[in-house]
């Protein structure tokens, strides 16, 4: 511990390696500048308050097969917001070509904007949308977006890969469309991706991700996320990254976005905060996976950063319980398995914790509606529940061929069934 003194205030601050004066001066001057209180530090506990950006309307879905309906995407950020979060990515203005999964953007954001309980006069809600293009920013404008979202690589190989174009070619983009967005009266924010590694090209040199950073923030950007693309980042690579940006620029210019592919999502948030981050996108289930990782986790999931920042004494302003709901909800909307580690605890505490009595009751309130009746078996639903019952008993239920097609046939069609 080392204690140092300025304006009359004392911050003390755990020495974590830290390699060169220079590093320690901006390490100083970043405490300074976040506005701690004056006390002591020696943990996570008690620090400022941390915002979260959710992203699942937006990141979480573009990559899904199936096809969402507009009344699902929509009632999914009513339902983030009524968790108390006010940094929700609802939608991207892009080709249908290309994300055919948000071709339905314009129509969510009117719904947004018409719903009373997510509108932007309802908490001073906010609703970014990715817009990368000038017609994709022409689009969002119509649909009275406030604030949209600009992105390039820091590496020349994706750059190249994902938008057909050099880093350079990239930010001059970004460049035209951000100050036409700023004429309209329109927010922008940056991202960069693939602050560590490359999927084409390999590791990522932590000095190549500052200038690019910088040329966002100064053509207008008032923060940018930094994207762990492949979710290969662990705290030792985030202090390495965040070493070469602190010196130049300010922590709340910046956001961490972190994939949870090798399960370091969380640890890289905690690292980031440590060194002065105080905003982080996430994703509601860990929806949103990567591309050049199948079947691995994508973004980390929203729960697990809420469990991690509340339990470690750092308010987000989120209800978790509300969360965890949302979670389980669309999981089972979307058909794929709960992403969340905390969610998945703590949903199996609350059901243990269930009195016996209360599931009686709610068992005998289930009301039973026969669907369909062969003769030889009766499908029967309650809400989201389904009963199939075997109504040959005097021949001992065998299944028969007629039974067994038209069983399979039944549970063929489940995963398609909207409840």
């Amino acid at each position: 511990m080392t204690t140092f003194a300025s304006n009359s205030r004392s911050i003390t601050m755990v020495n974590y390696g830290l390699r060169s004066t220079k590093t320690l001066r901006y390490t100083i001057a970043n405490f300074l500048r976040a506005g701690f209180p004056t006390r002591q530090y020696s943990s996570l506990r008690s620090r400022p308050h941390v915002q979260i950006v959710e992203v699942a309307p937006r990141d979480g879905l573009q990559n899904l097969k199936t096809s969402i309906p507009t009344a699902t995407k929509v009632e999914l950020i009513r339902r983030l917001a009524d968790t108390g979060l006010v940094n929700i990515e609802a939608t991207s203005f892009v080709s249908p070509k290309w994300v055919p999964q948000l071709a339905d953007g314009a129509a969510v954001m009117k719904e947004i904007l018409a719903h009373p309980g997510i509108n932007y006069q309802s908490r001073q809600m906010n609703y970014p949308v990715l817009a990368p293009n000038l017609k994709g920013l022409e689009n969002a404008s119509q649909a009275g977006v406030k604030e949209i979202v600009v992105f390039a690589s820091v590496t020349e190989a994706f750059s190249k890969a994902n938008q057909n174009c050099t880093i350079e070619e990239a930010l001059q983009q970004c460049e035209a469309v951000t100050k036409k967005a700023l004429g309209l009266g329109i927010r922008v924010r940056g991202v960069v991706s693939c602050i560590f590694s490359d999927p084409f090209s390999g590791p990522t040199p932590p000095e190549a991700v500052l200038p690019v950073v910088k040329r966002l923030l100064d053509m207008g950007c008032y923060e940018v996320g930094l994207g762990d693309t492949l979710g290969v980042g662990t705290p030792k690579k985030v202090q390495d990254v965040l070493d070469k940006l602190l010196p130049d620029i300010s922590p709340n210019k910046l956001a961490g976005h972190f994939h949870d592919t090798y399960g370091q999502g969380i640890a890289n948030i905690v690292r980031s905060y440590e060194m002065g981050i105080r905003k982080f996108d996430s994703s509601v289930a860990g929806l949103g996976g990567c591309p050049y990782a199948p079947g691995a986790r994508g973004n980390v999931a929203t729960e697990d950063v809420i469990y991690t920042l509340e339990n470690s004494g750092i308010s987000t302003g989120v209800d978790l319980d509300k969360l965890c709901d949302v979670g389980q909800w669309i999981s089972n909307e979307i058909g794929i398995p709960y992403g969340s580690r905390a969610g998945a605890a703590l949903a199996s505490k609350k059901s243990q914790a269930t009195p016996r009595s209360m599931l009686t009751k709610q068992k005998k309130l289930r009301s039973w509606e026969v669907e369909q009746d062969t003769g030889e078996y009766r499908v029967s639903r309650a809400g989201t529940a389904l009963k199939v019952t075997l109504t040959r008993p005097k021949n001992g239920n065998a299944l028969t061929t007629s039974m067994l097609e038209g069983l399979t046939s039944l549970f063929k069609e489940l995963p398609r069934d909207p409840s």
